[in-house]
């Protein structure tokens, strides 16, 4: 039995400090938090001194035994758990749970999974820094308080099943906000004036006039004095400039630039740099810090030189600018910065590659520039000077420095790249080859992404590098918010051109509005925030949130006690949630939108218990008609008449082949129901438009979408096109086909192909299976794993050891799952007799 036990986080990470220490060191994995507070219940002692009931789920109990025999049978038992307030609240908890003698525990932290880093902690172990834990217990504990007692009155007042949170309330505040914003933006039109020039040597550059128009006629009336005009440089100067690299990455910085670059979401940020972290290739990923420490900074020096040479290589020291940044970490760099790429997984190799250049780009030299600006008088056609100038603006690089390896990104790019500059002088006349004046208008604010929604949290001080990921995956798994796609619409604009002294008008298009994969607020999101935001000002407010992560930070550093901080918040909080249970009004986003012209009943819109609902008739009206407003529809911004338009559905159609034809609006959108089969209407068309020859169209072309295409193994092969893009059907297994086919030809190669790369995948990502009870365990997205029973899913983190749970375990986390599902139907049952019941009673006075 090795002397020494080592307790970490996760067993990749275990994998690999077991390569570093002997044969006297056993490293385990806790599989991150063995306690945490009880899911059923607060958890918390507000009656005392707020001390949190801390359990050991089911799961976690039998790992928990297990550690507990280990560090019994150690002589040193050392917590090795990740360097900031999360990890030292792991280290506690396992100490006290293991019970662990405080003589023979030592916790030790590093910032990155070398054998020298290792080795280092381990000579320099320290005790469990209580106060980093009670920062973590004061987190912990505030935001389930707010949880717990925000949630029921968003229950009882807006609708079941929502949740509230301190962090993620804020951060819908702020998407739903910006959407109020580009809702009430109004464009405003002006002309931008441009033109291109040629040089005596026959060089083409472009030029504008510095300033816009503010109407068309202003901009005609400048073209009209073109007519004819000549032009001069009357002004060129030449200056030196330089551009400075970006900082090592921070958490938030990362996340960040993973995003414009890679088009990562956060959380697979995340994921793939703890991963990256665990093997041993980047250090800690989860810091505010954008230092490097001498070794590193010197490491990234002999790479520069070795490289690029001596002259591209300058030391650099970076200062944070977060505001409380707290644990000491450096900032997240390759441990070997002779390592310039890694094999293996693509995703992980992508985001090694841009930590490497990052890190590099850091320590080196300046990249020297020289701008060159360019003013251009006008001479009109009696050779009189006007008072409008052309300028043109050049860049030209001198020197590459820290651009020969990395450029960092930005959110938004607005303005052009400037290019360079032909060779010109003073006094050189050019010739113009033509000047637009085209109508552009003002933009609204950028709609949210991930990585500017990080930014925003970051700048004002909200949530901490361990926070942001969650906090958006909660928003968009609550449905809060989602990532949208908005269509956008079709906008005219003029253009005027000036040519060979002639001049043309003509009239463009172009789609404004249109997003993808930008943060849009639903209708509950919205609802909810107007709620909270109405009740709850405190809690939503801005520098009411930053300061409470201040107040954590005052804890961590022992400045403040975390008890009192409680007894402080909740002697407010508690009374106000009471009093707004108690009075305020029930909020559900209903509109009143007019009067139904046929029976004279109020219409109006609100949320309904499955979603957003028209309705004909007021609350109290016995005949109220209900409608299901179509997905592209939002409660604040539906119209009388596109309301009016959802009660004139289902519309039948007619008979084909002795079935009835049917358009309709549903969950997913419009659709043409022809007797069971379901047919989606094409995207943007508007169901009252289809008629029955449309609709039998569409009837032919799904029956020919249905037709098997091929033969596999005596079982007939489909195609089609889903809402994940293009994809073959066989034996119910649905098959993705990627762009390497060509989805309209398929051959019947290509068909096997894909169904036999499919099986094998089916096979590698089983884990467990027993056949006679139906059941398996399966590999899901991002390393989890899949409990799956016929049609029953339990979903396994991805610290469980699926390949050791028994055949008993596993049934009882399906009874488990299944005990849940059933437990609404109770109430069904109750319901129906109540029915039953009031069907007797009625049948006694008949």
């Amino acid at each position: 039995m090795a002397k020494n036990l080592v307790i970490v986080e996760s067993p990749a990470k275990a994998k690999t400090i077991e390569k570093f220490l002997g044969a006297d060191f056993k490293v385990s994995s806790s599989f991150g938090h063995i306690a945490d507070l009880p899911s059923k219940e607060l958890g918390v002692d507000v009656e005392g001194d707020f001390a949190p009931k801390y359990i050991v789920s089911s799961d976690k109990k039998k790992l928990v035994s297990e550690l507990k025999s280990l560090s019994q049978k150690a002589e040193m038992v050392w917590l090795a758990s990740d360097e900031d307030r999360e990890g030292e609240a792991i280290a506690w908890h396992l100490a006290e749970e293991l019970k662990l003698d405080k003589n023979k525990t030592k916790r030790i932290v590093f910032h990155e999974i070398t054998k020298s880093a290792i080795l280092k902690a381990i000579e320099n172990p320290r005790q469990i820094d209580y106060n980093l834990v009670n920062a973590q217990q004061a987190r912990r504990v505030l935001d389930r308080l707010v949880g717990y007692e925000l949630s029921p009155v968003l229950w009882k007042k807006v609708k079941g099943g929502l949740s509230a949170g301190r962090v993620q309330s804020v951060a819908v505040r702020l998407i739903v906000e910006r959407e109020r914003e580009i809702e009430a933006f109004s464009p405003v039109g002006s002309f931008r004036i441009d033109a291109e020039f040629t040089t005596a040597d026959g060089s083409k550059f472009k030029a504008k006039l510095p300033k816009n128009f503010t109407t068309e006629e202003e901009a005609k009336d400048f073209l009209q004095k073109n007519l004819g005009a000549s032009y001069k440089i009357s002004e060129l100067t030449k200056k030196p400039a330089k551009k400075s690299p970006a900082a090592p990455f921070t958490t938030s910085t990362l996340q960040q630039e993973a995003s414009r670059k890679l088009y990562f979401s956060v959380g697979k940020t995340m994921t793939m740099a703890q991963r990256l972290y665990e093997a041993g290739l980047i250090t800690y990923m989860r810091t505010d810090s954008v230092n490097l420490s001498n070794d590193a900074k010197s490491a990234a020096q002999k790479e520069i030189i070795s490289s690029y040479g001596k002259e591209y290589s300058k030391s650099r020291d970076y200062k944070s600018k977060s505001k409380g940044a707290q644990e000491a970490h450096e900032a997240i760099r390759p441990t070997d910065m002779s390592l310039h790429t890694i094999t293996g997984d693509r995703d992980q190799a992508r985001l090694y590659d841009l930590i490497w250049k990052r890190t590099l780009a850091s320590q080196m030299s300046d990249a020297e520039l020289e701008r060159t600006n360019v003013k251009i008088d006008i001479h009109s056609n009696g050779k009189e000077k006007i008072s409008e100038n052309f300028v043109a603006n050049g860049e030209m690089i001198k020197f590459d420095g820290f651009l020969k390896v990395y450029l960092e990104g930005t959110d938004f790019e607005e303005e052009e790249q400037e290019g360079m500059l032909p060779n010109m002088k003073n006094g050189d006349d050019l010739d113009n080859n033509y000047i637009t004046a085209t109508e552009r208008f003002t933009r609204p604010p950028y709609r949210y992404t991930e990585a500017s929604l990080v930014k925003q949290l970051e700048e004002l001080g909200i949530g901490r590098p361990s926070t942001y990921a969650p906090t958006i995956s909660t928003i968009i798994g609550r449905n809060y918010v989602e990532k949208g796609s908005i269509e956008g619409t079709e906008r005219k604009y003029l253009q005027v051109t000036l040519q060979k002294d002639k001049l043309k008008e003509k009239v463009l298009t172009e789609m404004v509005g249109s997003d993808k994969g930008k943060l849009v607020p639903t209708d509950i999101g919205m609802i909810v925030n107007d709620f909270l935001v109405e009740n709850f000002k405190n809690i939503l407010d801005y520098n009411f949130t930053a300061k409470v992560e201040q107040d954590f930070d005052d804890i961590a550093e022992g400045k403040e006690e975390w008890t009192r901080m409680m007894r402080d918040f909740y002697a407010d909080f508690h009374p106000h949630v009471k009093h707004v249970e108690e009075n305020a009004d029930r909020e559900s986003g209903e509109r009143i939108l007019g009067e139904d012209p046929e029976s004279g009943k109020t219409i109006l819109v609100r949320l309904g218990k499955y979603g957003p609902i028209a309705q004909i008739g007021a609350p109290d009206d016995e005949e109220k008609k209900f409608a299901s407003l179509r997905p592209d529809q939002q409660l604040h911004l539906v119209t009388f008449e596109e309301v009016i338009d959802l009660f004139k559905l289902p519309k039948t159609l007619g008979i084909y082949e002795k079935e009835e034809v049917e358009v309709n609006n549903g969950r997913f959108g419009p659709y043409v129901r022809f007797g069971k089969t379901f047919i989606s209407l094409p995207k943007g068309m508007d169901p009252l438009d289809v008629d029955m020859e449309f609709a039998k169209e569409l009837i032919e072309e799904k029956r020919k979408a249905d037709a098997p295409i091929h033969i596999y193994d005596g079982l007939p092969v489909q195609k089609g096109v889903g809402r994940f893009g293009p994809f073959i059907k066989w034996n119910n297994m649905f098959i993705n086909v990627n762009k390497k086919y060509d989805f309209d030809n398929l051959s019947e190669a290509d068909i096997e192909e894909l169904i036999v790369d499919k099986k094998q995948k089916e096979i590698d990502k089983l884990i467990q299976e027993w056949p006679e009870e139906n059941i398996r365990i399966e590999k899901a997205r991002w390393g989890r794993f899949n409990l799956i029973k016929g049609k029953t899913k339990v979903e396994l983190s991805k610290d469980t050891q699926a390949d050791k749970i028994t055949l008993e375990e596993a049934k009882e986390m399906l009874a488990k799952k299944t005990a849940k599902k059933k437990s609404p139907a109770k109430k069904t049952t109750a319901a129906k007799s109540r029915k039953t019941k009031a069907g007797k009673t009625t049948a006694k006075k008949k």
